[in-house]
């Protein structure tokens, strides 16, 4: 199918790149067709993104849905992103499309009636691609997928014929006709709905909403889930939206989308039958972190308001910030007004280039450089930063502070979140250290809030 050439690629001059806030990510390239319409709630322009490498020369794409369809654009030269195709969808005023592959086959969903499971044919490309498949018969909505192996997994799942499902595995045998292959409904109906899912060798880490984190384990024999262990009470809890394991798969990081500003979660599952919140952190007060990537040691964030955030993870359990790519370059660092959908949506960190992809909800895909973050590793400075020590505490806590000329307040919160202590550290003190002996026994939440980030950290109290 060839796309009628209506559609614009427009790239930033020089002047419009310097625009950007950004540390160690930079700009290459970008695509928006201006004729985009926005839906009319919420603003939003574009949606998620994914990337697709054809095997056969190394040419690389980049896919990303848009409001009425779906954007083929190849990124072979990142400078200069050209669109090869387009899908249109079955409905308009769409605020959500997600993407994955097979070998060369490209699955599309959306949100919301009137939509429909749609695949199309890559090999073609970059004459075009081919829809090989548009139809709801398998099913017309869903919230996100995920492709482990020959199984699809689909998430928050809705058909005309009421087969709707938290979440259904799909064989994809036939790539072109998926089959349905298991409910999670069958074996948990208390599962109210799953938003998102991360899939490894048949492990399932299910991000809940407000059901929390649900991790299973699919047996391909019987085609059944298992429940192995679940998260359904942690610190700065709201509403579960997606994960990622570190390349060890001894680290989960989790984020709650709702509400906005929440902070991330460090979640150890060595022991995976006991998943643990070992610390919690953010980029910004009031950012709303999106969704997670991992590419070797460094962890990709895409932020509303705050665009692309990275952070080294060569130790996983201790996240430290090395760079950022503000995509969403209306709203000044640290300040976000307006309506909470805008900037980042997600990133794709798969190309074989190394180039980084991103969306943003208002001005489409980004062809990013990253390759600063990925040798940086973590800054000497940063590798300590906010350690708590000893923890446990007997009585008196001490606090590394990294830039010791902001201004910090350090908040702490117990489990039920009721503010339990407000202190202000004087500029210059690199080490705070603060009596804990007036607390009852148990674990509570630290809230490190400076002048340009905040962070969290937890400690237990045990006189």
């Amino acid at each position: 199918m060839k796309a009628n050439i209506l559609f614009i690629a427009l790239l930033f001059s020089c002047s419009l790149r310097a625009q950007y806030a950004y540390q160690n990510i930079s700009l290459m390239g970008r695509f928006d067709d201006s004729t985009v319409v926005a839906e009319p709630a919420l603003g939003i322009r574009y949606q998620s993104c994914w990337g697709w490498t054809d095997p056969s020369n190394g040419r690389e794409y980049g896919i990303i849905g848009s409001t009425a369809g779906t954007y083929i654009i190849e990124v072979t030269n990142p400078t200069n992103p050209v669109m090869r195709d387009y899908v249109p969808g079955r409905a308009q005023a769409r605020i959500w499309h997600e993407y994955k592959t097979y070998g060369n086959y490209l699955y599309m969903i959306s949100d919301g009636g009137g939509n429909s499971l749609q695949i199309a044919d890559l090999s073609y490309l970059p004459d075009s691609v081919h829809v090989v498949y548009d139809s709801t018969d398998i099913f017309d909505s869903g919230h996100t997928l995920w492709v482990d192996g020959n199984k699809l997994y689909v998430a928050s799942v809705s058909s005309p014929g009421g087969n709707n499902s938290s979440m259904s595995v799909y064989s994809l045998a036939n790539p072109t006709y998926p089959q349905l292959i298991a409910r999670l409904d069958d074996d948990f109906p208390v599962i109210g709905s799953v938003h998102d899912m991360y899939v490894t060798n048949d492990t399932v880490y299910a991000s809940c909403g407000y059901d929390g984190l649900y991790i299973f384990r699919f047996d391909t024999a019987t085609n059944h889930f298992t429940q192995l262990s679940s998260l359904v009470v942690y610190p700065d809890q709201g509403y579960n939206h997606s994960s990622v394991l570190d390349r060890s798969h001894t680290m989960l990081y989790m984020l709650d989308e709702i509400p906005s500003g929440a902070a991330i979660k460090v979640v150890d599952v060595t022991d995976i039958y006991n998943p643990t919140v070992v610390d919690t952190f953010d980029s910004n007060p009031g950012a709303t972190a999106h969704n997670p990537y991992v590419k070797n040691d460094e962890l990709f964030i895409a932020y509303y308001q705050d665009g692309v955030q990275a952070y080294d993870i060569t130790n996983p359990a201790a996240p430290a910030r090395n760079g950022y790519f503000d995509t969403h370059y209306q709203n000044p660092p640290g300040t976000y007004p307006g309506t909470p959908y805008q900037g980042c949506w997600a990133t794709y960190t798969d190309l074989p280039s190394g180039h980084l992809l991103a969306s943003d909800m208002q001005l489409g895909l980004f062809v990013l450089d990253i390759s600063q973050v990925m040798s940086t590793g973590n800054p000497p400075d940063q590798v300590n930063a906010h350690l708590l020590y000893p923890n446990p505490v007997q009585d008196e806590v001490t606090i590394t502070l990294p830039s010791p000329e902001d201004q910090y307040h350090i908040l702490i919160y117990s489990s039920t979140g009721q503010l339990m202590a407000d202190k202000e550290v004087v500029k210059g003190t690199p080490l705070y250290r603060m009596s804990l002996r007036d607390l009852s026994n148990g674990v509570y939440s630290v809230r490190i809030r400076g002048t340009n980030s905040t962070f969290y950290r937890q400690v237990v109290v045990a006189h």
